[in-house]
């Protein structure tokens, strides 16, 4: 009994340590348990007219920091009690988020913002307010990332500059809870988790993972460099002795008339192709002064139908034998070929060597979007100097809500008509999705990601979709293999709408998308045209 006591004991202990160690591990959290006001200090600026509410996850007893309405700008911050250095150990930035109506143009991303002797106020709070890391979600358009980027101070030049993360994770495309993580390490090294599941890693002082590179390029252009007059790039020119042969006739056209053509049996000249339609009646309202001569409108002439043609038969056309085109002389190599050129490197006066980076502590928590989509949920915000202490929450305040999500969602997938996405190609867009994220098909990604959207919102042209990405993967592994310089060709299908290159922000997304449906209103409501006479 005695020994059940002290194994009781030292267990109650260890409890006792762990949370005493999650206590002091953890900087910042927020369950939003209670109603947010006090805490978080909405921006009182003009542009930000979108309103914040305490509300909870659809379907479960917990609270969150709901976007209540569409089509608005938002602003909230939450001043830390004391700056967190990002310099000592490891630091963990972690966040819930749930799109409840889905995505289609907005972020969701987090801002940890400099101390305010950068220059910003919380009242005041806005897009330019100084911040240190962004992180989180972000779709609209060919825009579907989660953002990692990093403002870090040159030393040389004294300028703050954005320094992006590359090929960065997609966007769960569901209404399901997903929590982001990022893992800053000491060692340079940050972790990109998705629902606690890797999903990037990269180092901080490389070039092959941030741009632009946090340490710059030791050599420039030199600006003031420039191309000798008799620099001579072409690698090849026309001959200057080829002369045009005698029997090239330039004139020669590219079609003739196929003399040898017979007009087919049965053809009836003397019929149009068109007649007017003998059923057609005049309208009761028209005015010939207002409208001009009313005339029938055409149909197909129905003897047409049955016969090889009707009208003036004309012989085709064939290739015409003798065509050459327009003689030019062939290319021969240039004697005088110098290369292309480019201006000399220079010493970079901005460059600068750097063990670790220079991060600036975080000082505040902000969120400040613009979306055209409501019922994005904020919950469960943490920063913690321990990725243990992270998993912790996610274990026990994600999870559970993720699996009745998960459950329900499969529920309703079964239920799915057979007009809807069944759940075998909710499967297929999900591979396809990580399919996007291989980093060497990331020259492609966004043309990727954007058939994969059209193939959600049109599930009969799934087929033809996963056709067209595999063209892609298959070219691009041609490419690598046999070292081709072609650009890939995507087979299309006939519904799929070619991808749009445009990588705006969601913002600007979102601005244009509000002034489209702003001109169709417009539209719509205009008064219908008049009847028109037919053009002849």
């Amino acid at each position: 009994m005695g020994r059940f006591a002290l194994l009781l004991l030292l267990a109650f202990a260890s409890f006792q340590a762990l949370c005493f160690a999650a206590d002091d591990d953890t900087a910042f959290y927020d369950s939003f348990d209670e109603p947010f006001d006090g805490r978080w200090i909405v921006s009182d600026k003009d542009d930000y007219k979108g309103v914040w509410k305490h509300s909870k996850s659809e379907g479960h007893d917990d609270y969150g920091l709901l976007v209540s309405e569409k089509a608005r700008k938002y602003a909230i911050v939450n001043e830390l009690n004391e700056p967190v250095s990002l310099k000592d150990g490891s630091t963990v930035l972690q966040f819930e988020t749930r799109f409840q109506n889905g995505l289609e143009c907005g972020g969701a991303y987090l801002k940890y913002l400099r101390p305010q002797e950068a220059g910003w106020k919380a009242k005041l709070f806005d897009n330019e307010s100084p911040y240190s890391i962004m992180f989180g979600p972000d779709k609209c358009g060919a825009t579907n990332k989660v953002h990692f980027i990093l403002k870090h101070k040159n030393p040389k030049s004294g300028e703050y500059v954005e320094h992006h993360l590359k090929y960065p994770p997609s966007v769960p495309s569901d209404k399901l809870t997903h929590v982001y993580t990022a893992i800053l390490k000491p060692d340079n090294e940050v972790r990109i988790l998705i629902d606690g599941e890797e999903k990037k890693k990269a180092n901080f002082l490389s070039a092959d993972d941030f741009e632009p590179p946090l340490i710059p390029a030791k050599t420039i252009p030199d600006p003031d460099d420039k191309k000798p007059e008799d620099w001579d790039e072409r690698a090849k020119i026309p001959d200057p002795n080829a002369v045009k042969p005698d029997d090239w006739d330039e004139d020669a056209p590219m079609e003739i008339e196929d003399e040898e053509a017979v007009k087919p049996e049965g053809w009836l000249d003397d019929e149009p192709e068109e007649i007017d339609d003998p059923e057609a009646t005049k309208p009761e309202d028209w005015d010939d002064e207002e409208d001009g001569e009313w005339e029938a409108p055409k149909i197909d002439n129905p003897k047409c139908e049955t016969a090889p043609g009707c009208g003036e038969w004309k012989r085709p056309m064939k290739m015409n034998p003798a065509y050459k085109g327009k003689w030019s002389a062939p290319l021969i190599d240039n004697p005088n070929y110098k290369g292309i050129w480019k201006p000399q490197e220079i010493p970079n006066p901005d460059y600068f060597k750097l063990d670790k980076p220079d991060f600036e502590p975080i000082a505040a928590i902000g969120i400040e979007i613009w979306t055209m989509q409501d019922g994005i949920l904020f919950d469960n915000i943490l920063i913690a100097k321990n990725d243990k202490v992270a998993e912790s929450y996610r274990e026990t305040t994600w999870k559970p809500k993720f699996e009745v999500e998960k459950e329900k969602q499969k529920a309703e997938d079964e239920s799915t008509d057979s007009d809807g996405l069944s759940g075998v190609q909710k499967k297929v867009f999900d591979v396809l999705y990580k399919v996007a994220d291989i980093p060497f098909l990331s020259e492609y990604k966004l043309q990727i990601l954007d058939l994969i959207e059209k193939a959600e919102k049109q599930p009969n042209i799934t087929i033809g979709v996963i056709v067209s990405i595999l063209v892609i993967i298959l070219t691009v592994l041609f490419r690598l293999l046999f070292g081709g310089k072609k650009q890939p060709k995507v087979e299309k299908n006939p519904e799929v709408a070619e991808t749009s290159n445009n990588q705006s922000t969601s913002g600007e997304k979102a601005e244009e998308e509000e002034e489209e449906e702003e001109e169709e209103e417009k539209e719509g409501t205009a008064a219908p045209p008049r009847r028109r006479r037919r053009d002849t």
